[in-house]
């Protein structure tokens, strides 16, 4: 079993920036892929940002491309989303999520981090 830690959440203005950060501990070496969702009051959660251990590839919802970046650290099992140029629409709980048992699905989490832009 994998276990997941978000940080780094807060209050913003528009425009500005946050890095979050997650620490994966456990069956670390389980995980095939990892990713950072969101979730807003009355919304489903949605993809943000993800890759495969195994890649160098990185994966981008449209709505946060060319603003959050996604980057690891294997050494330390650290995920980073570094969040900039941030909209009140990116106002939502932002989850760490791991794919360890089945290819392309989801089924680790961490208890979500909250992230607040002002306006």
């Amino acid at each position: 079993q994998v276990q997941l830690v978000e940080s780094g959440g807060g209050l913003v203005q528009a425009g500005g920036s946050l890095r979050l950060s997650c620490a994966a501990s456990g069956r670390t070496f389980s995980t095939s892929a990892m990713g950072w969702f969101r979730q807003a009051p009355g919304k489903e959660r949605e993809f943000v940002a993800g890759f495969r251990w195994s890649t160098s590839n990185t994966y981008y919802a449209d709505s946060v491309k060319g603003r959050f970046t996604i980057s690891r650290d294997n050494a330390k099992n650290m995920v980073y989303l570094q969040m900039n140029s941030l909209k009140p629409e990116d106002t939502a709980v932002y989850y760490c999520g791991a794919q360890t048992t089945i290819p392309g699905t989801y089924d680790s989490w961490g208890p979500g981090t909250q992230v607040t832009v002002s306006s």
